[in-house]
């Protein structure tokens, strides 16, 4: 099912866990291509070359701490340690174990980003142990003529990639997506693609940090030097066939529209004009990104402010809820489990 509107078809066991939504101290990260754009999000900037802001991630050390409620200060590793069924969800437990298997970003690109792609699960385990990163974007802003790179214009090859990355003339096969505020680009793994300069977004995607470089438009840092490049990593991994990744959608007032539903993620868009009314089950958490407005999620009496910039965490235990006021909301949830 697309929708998350399910009835409740299971309770959990514990009352010792408070369900509530649970907000994060975002991570920022420091890019060559980043600028200060996160500030229109409420983000903190120590300058302006911030390019990352990792609102839900528990990759490696990176893993958000709680900034609200009974749970302040404690890492979502150590909620989930404490509580896995009353936030991942039942069937997410079962199927990840006390992992949080998606990540949830904001980038600013004030410069091009690297033209790249990431590995899928059966190379990443391989070669990583990791999972693979199949990722989408929704663009929240974009400045005249802002574009991205995704795929190729044409299916290719192995060898006609090598002979463009060698003359450098890599970009001229490449689809080019000029873009607006909206706009919903789905990235399978092995597609190669790149954010263009002038663009903020919303990243959605697998819980992975694992990015095949290939080509960085001959860009130098501060030393001088050149950022590595990972072309024989990146051979086996590329996906040479043409790709349609553009999602098109109707917003309707009220209700959650699909955007993508995919094996690793189930994404939907909830225009927000007055209230819109959940009810689920005990199977998954739900994540709510706020682009644009100020809502509030309102639950057993109580009522939790979100407001553009905010990522909300909402554990699978809490079942009933409606979210009110007038925003766009991205609501992210696993649906094939």
């Amino acid at each position: 099912m697309n929708s998350i509107k399910q009835h409740i078809n299971n309770q959990s066991n514990t009352t010792a866990f408070k369900s509530y939504p649970i907000q994060f101290q975002p991570i920022l990260k420091e890019r060559i291509w980043g600028g200060n754009k996160l500030q229109s999000l409420g983000k903190e900037l120590s300058n302006d070359n911030i390019g990352e802001s990792w609102e839900i991630s528990m990759i490696d050390t990176d893993i958000n701490i709680v900034t609200n409620g009974i749970y302040k200060e404690k890492s979502l590793a150590e909620l989930i340690d404490l509580y896995p069924n009353e936030i991942l969800g039942a069937k997410v437990y079962q199927k990840y174990g006390k992992q949080f298997p998606l990540l949830f970003k904001f980038l600013d690109a004030k410069t091009d980003l690297s033209i790249q792609l990431h590995p899928n699960d059966e190379l990443a385990k391989k070669r990583h142990n990791s999972f693979g990163k199949t990722e989408m974007w929704y663009v929240m802003q974009a400045d005249n003529n802002a574009r991205i790179i995704l795929g190729f214009k044409e299916d290719s090859s192995p060898e006609e990639y090598l002979d463009h990355l060698k003359n450098k003339t890599l970009p001229s096969v490449l689809q080019e997506y000029y873009v607006k505020k909206g706009d919903v680009f789905f990235i399978e793994t092995g597609t190669i693609h790149a954010i263009g300069g002038g663009i903020l977004l919303a990243e959605i995607q697998q819980t992975s940090d694992i990015t095949y470089r290939v080509y960085d438009w001959d860009r130098v840092d501060d030393q001088g030097n050149e950022r590595e490049l990972h072309v024989d990593l990146a051979l086996e991994a590329i996906d040479y066939n043409k790709k349609d990744p553009k999602i098109e959608y109707v917003k309707v007032d009220d209700e959650s529209v699909n955007l993508i539903d995919c094996p690793f993620f189930t994404t939907n868009i909830v225009s927000l004009t007055s209230s819109y009314e959940i009810t689920k089950n005990n199977d998954c958490f739900l994540v709510y990104i706020c682009t644009e407005g100020n809502a509030a999620l309102v639950t057993n009496g109580e009522r939790f402010e979100i407001k553009q910039g905010d990522t909300v965490l909402v554990p699978a235990q809490l079942n009933n809820f409606a979210l009110q006021g007038n925003a766009t909301l991205l609501e992210v949830f696993i649906n094939k489990l």
